[in-house]
C-alpha cells in the first residue's frame, strides 16, 4: 500500500515508519518537527521520507495517490491538551476531520485513526468495552470522542475509517517520551534509584507496548476491509490492566537498588479497566507480544547502554509539555502553534515572520 503516516517523528511514529517499510509498504511521513530534538538513541534501521507540514494546511491535492492514511499527528497528551484547549480542539478535532474530508475527496480508501482508551475516563471496577459509555475527563480525551463521532458517518463503500483506542503506551523509542507512566517511573528508578509516588497508586490503567501499537496499525491496514470498516478496537491485552502501584513495583524490582515509596493521595481521577477481547479475536494477526515487565527490562538495557544521566532524563525534548512551552516562550511558535522564523532586516534584527506552511502538532 502507498501510505501517508502523520506524526512520524514522534514517539510512536518514529518506530511505525520503519515497521511499515519492513512490511513492504511505500510510506511517506508527515510531521511538524516540534519534538525532533527528543532523540535518545539510534534505534531505527530505516525511515520514510518526511514532509515538514501542518495537517491544518494539507490540501486535497497533497493526498492524491495514497491508499491509506495513518493519523497520529495531534497534540499528544492531557497536559499539552489542557495548555490551550481551544487550540487542542482546532488541531485534534477540527484538523483531523478536515484531513479526513480531504482524504475522502482525494480517493484515499482507508483512514486509521489513533484514538485512546482515555475516553473511558473514570470507569471504575468494570471492564470497558468498545460499546461502553465513555467518560472523557480532559480536552485531549474529549477530542478523541468528537473525532470518532464525526468521522464515522463519513464511512461508505469508498472510504473506510478504523478507530484504534490505544491503552497507555510504554517502552523504548529513539524519540523517547518520559511523560508516560512506565517510562517516567523507569527513568526515576535509573537516575535516582528511587520511585517516590505522591499518589496511592490505586487507579487502574491499561498499558500497551509501543511496538504492539505499531502491530495493531499494520494489522488494521492489511486486514480484509469488511473486518475493520468503521470499527473501533481497544488496543491492548486483558492481562495488561494494572493499578499504577503495581507498575511501580514491577519497575522497582527490575532496576537494581531502586527504593519504592507510595503516597496516600488519590490524585488522579482517571481510573479504568479495559476489555481487549474484540481486537484479539476479530483483528487478523493481532496479539500483544510484550508486557510491562519486558518493557521495563528493555528500558533498563537502553539506559545502561547510553549511560543515561539525570540531565538527559529531564531534557525538555523528552516531555511534550516542556518542549511546547519552550517553543512558545522562545517565540519559535505562536499561540496557534504555527512555526515562526527569525529573520534579519535592516530595521529590526529580530522580526518574527509567520511561516504558515510549516507545522503540525504531533
Amino acid at each position: 500500500m502507498k501510505i501517508l503516516a502523520t506524526g512520524t517523528e514522534g514517539y510512536i511514529g518514529t518506530l511505525l515508519g520503519g515497521v511499515l517499510l519492513e512490511r513492504g509498504h511505500e510510506v511517506t511521513g508527515l510531521d511538524t518537527g516540534f519534538h525532533k530534538v527528543g532523540w535518545l538513541y539510534n534505534g531505527v534501521r530505516q525511515a520514510p521520507l518526511h514532509l515538514r507540514q501542518d495537517i491544518r494546511h494539507i490540501t486535497e491535492e497533497d493526498l492524491r495517490g495514497y491508499d491509506a492514511i495513518v493519523h497520529l499527528a495531534e497534540l499528544s497528551n492531557d497536559p499539552v491538551g489542557q495548555l490551550n484547549p481551544t487550540i487542542t480542539y482546532d488541531i485534534n478535532h477540527i484538523g483531523t476531520i478536515e484531513l479526513a474530508k480531504k482524504a475522502k475527496r482525494a480517493g484515499v480508501s482507508r483512514f486509521v485513526y489513533m484514538s485512546s482508551c482515555s475516553v473511558y475516563g473514570a470507569g471504575g471496577e468494570k471492564f470497558s468495552t468498545e460499546e461502553s459509555e465513555v467518560n472523557p475527563l480532559t480536552a485531549y480525551a474529549r477530542c478523541k470522542i468528537f473525532v470518532e463521532r464525526d468521522l464515522a458517518p463519513m464511512a461508505d463503500e469508498n472510504f473506510s475509517p478504523t478507530f484504534l483506542r490505544n491503552a497507555t503506551a510504554y517502552g523504548p523509542s529513539p524519540r523517547m517520551r518520559f511523560d508516560l507512566v512506565v517510562n517516567s517511573l523507569a527513568g526515576f528508578a535509573w537516575t535516582a534509584k528511587e520511585i517516590r509516588m505522591e499518589s496511592d497508586g490505586t487507579p487502574w490503567r491499561p498499558f500497551v507496548h509501543v511496538l504492539d501499537m505499531c502491530q495493531a496499525i499494520y494489522c488494521a491496514l492489511e486486514a480484509p476491509r469488511q473486518m475493520v470498516h468503521n470499527e473501533i478496537f481497544n488496543v491492548g491485552d486483558n492481562a495488561e490492566n494494572y493499578q499504577v502501584k503495581d507498575i511501580a513495583r514491577i519497575i522497582a524490582e527490575t532496576f537494581p537498588g531502586c527504593k519504592l515509596s507510595l503516597g496516600s493521595n488519590p490524585t488522579d481521577r482517571r481510573d479504568y479497566k479495559v476489555c481487549f477481547d474484540k481486537i484479539n479475536t476479530q483483528l487478523p494477526g493481532f496479539q500483544c507480544r510484550r508486557n510491562v515487565a519486558l518493557g521495563a527490562r528493555q528500558l533498563l538495557e537502553i539506559f545502561s547502554k547510553i549511560h543515561m544521566d539525570t540531565e538527559l532524563f529531564e531534557f525538555r525534548g523528552h516531555t511534550r509539555l516542556k518542549q511546547i512551552q519552550h517553543l512558545l516562550e522562545t517565540g519559535q511558535i505562536d499561540n496557534e502553534l504555527f512555526w515562526s522564523e527569525y529573520v534579519s532586516t535592516e530595521q529590526d534584527k529580530s522580526v518574527l515572520v509567520q511561516q504558515p506552511v510549516l507545522t503540525a502538532a504531533e
